[in-house]
């Protein structure tokens, strides 16, 4: 069981990261007029579970914050996230044990 949750700590990792990564690609190419990353791609971290990183992205350095699909839709993916992991943590018929 300690395996399978370092495996899903990974994930959820490493995807958050890439968002992150991704939303200070996109600003750095905003800055120099670059060719940029698509919307759609900047979705997809998002959609697998890197809501978190996309969102701190944005903040930090101050990208996509007046596109009312990322101000909604990436706090939205969050609470997803954040509600799916607290039901099969503490209300899944599985005993999902830490240790």
């Amino acid at each position: 069981m300690k395996t399978m949750f370092m495996a899903v700590g990974s994930y959820f990792l490493i995807v958050n990261l890439w968002g992150f990564i991704l939303m200070f690609i996109d600003k750095r190419r905003a800055e120099r007029s670059h060719w940029r990353i698509s919307e759609f791609s900047l979705f997809i971290p998002a959609i697998l579970g890197g809501a978190l990183g996309c969102l701190l992205g944005m903040r930090l350095f101050h990208h996509k914050t007046k596109h009312l699909k990322f101000v909604i839709g990436m706090p939205f993916l969050l609470i997803v996230y954040v509600t799916a992991i607290v039901f099969l943590l503490f209300f899944s018929p599985y005993n999902f044990s830490f240790m």
